[in-house]
């Protein structure tokens, strides 16, 4: 059915057919008629907490082959859409990151070493969520999507100005809990973000063999959710979008789910091998899109970025890799009965009998 021919409530559920961007690959300003262009202290707040996130995720993925972390499932190239969203939340609002997501807590203030310490094999959760108003990264797929539907309408319950935005990657659309949470989203008109990072592949799998939808934005409009398609490269346009959605959310309009067309440059972790379902070619391409070179083009076209800025955020990205590599090369004492404890406020009696075993082949 062509979209012109869709009842109006239908229409206006649906994205547009083309992602809304308000920079070029090369960074040239587009004039969009939705969307505004941030104010050039966010833009350049955006470049910083990208190169530093970059710089993060680098870092982590090199404390891997050293052996200090045991998985690290890269963002690069995807920090557009994880510092864009985060700097578009307000104070009180709560994020719900997935396993992808370390750039996105670290740009929201979880500090480096607790936002590691679940990939260190340590803790599930080694951070404060409640300080920081994040949730555990999930690392089952689609699970956060309920938790922050529920967290948002016992928020709206209670009278709260909150807003829950959740990160899921193209996969978790798949799933699920996806639907479920969408579905009373909907009806709830639930303060919530959705905000799909479509980076192409879930694991090995190709968009083409897990959905058969125009785009995975069209499938707000079956839940009564509106629905966004953005360019997921361009940290303006993200930005902007999630903002707009948080206002909207914030004013009782609703939930909005928004999808991000970017792309995983590394591979899905650090135990994958992407050559074996991809093609150089095909990342080539997308390095052609880097969102950092998009706005750092951007900003030194406008005069709001020169050499000596450029040292400095380059200076402060290689010292807070430094302050990560001295947390992670601290060796820590793990006690592996730890294991056992809060998993039931009663211990089932097959937890104890694992846990003496365990306890016995440590002895």
């Amino acid at each position: 059915m062509a979209r012109t021919s869709l009842p109006a409530r239908e229409r206006s559920l649906l994205p547009t057919d083309e992602p809304l961007s308000l920079l070029t690959r090369t960074g040239e300003p587009v004039a969009d008629p939705v969307l505004d262009m941030p104010g050039d202290d966010v833009l350049l707040e955006l470049h910083r907490k990208m190169v530093v996130g970059r710089r993060f995720d680098t870092q982590a993925t090199a404390l891997t082959r050293q052996g200090r972390l045991a998985v690290y499932p890269s963002s690069r190239g995807q920090e557009a859409c994880e510092v864009g969203a985060v700097l578009a939340l307000r104070e009180q609002d709560w994020l719900f990151p997935t396993y992808r997501d370390s750039v996105a807590l670290v740009t929201r203030g979880v500090p480096a070493g607790e936002t590691l310490t679940l990939l260190q094999g340590g803790w599930h959760l080694g951070y404060d969520p409640y300080e920081h108003r994040v949730g555990p990264q999930c690392t089952p797929l689609a699970t956060n999507t309920l938790h922050a539907v529920g967290l948002a309408q016992a928020a709206s319950l209670k009278g709260e100005d909150t807003v829950a935005l959740v990160l899921v990657g193209d996969g978790a659309t798949s799933e699920g809990d996806t639907h479920e949470a969408l579905n009373f989203a909907g009806v709830w008109k639930a303060p919530v973000v959705f905000l799909v990072q479509n980076n192409g592949y879930a694991i090995s799998v190709p968009m083409s063999k897990q959905n058969a939808a125009p785009s995975l934005a069209h499938k707000g409009v079956g839940y009564g959710v509106p629905s966004v398609l953005v360019d997921g490269n361009d940290p303006a346009a993200v930005y902007a979008v999630v903002r707009d959605a948080v206002r909207t959310a914030a004013d009782g309009g609703g939930p909005t789910l928004i999808e991000a067309l970017t792309y995983r440059v590394e591979a899905h972790t650090n135990a994958d091998d992407a050559t074996r379902y991809r093609d150089a070619d095909e990342v080539a391409a997308w390095l052609d899109r880097d969102p950092v070179d998009r706005i750092e083009a951007y900003l030194t076209s406008k005069g709001l970025l020169d050499d000596a800025r450029r040292a400095a955020v380059t200076a402060e990205a290689e010292a807070f890799a430094a302050s990560v590599r001295d947390v992670m090369n601290t060796d820590v004492e793990v006690d592996p009965a730890e294991l056992f404890a809060h998993v039931y406020a009663e211990p089932t009696r097959q937890l104890q009998e694992q846990a003496a075993m365990l306890a016995e082949e440590l002895a």
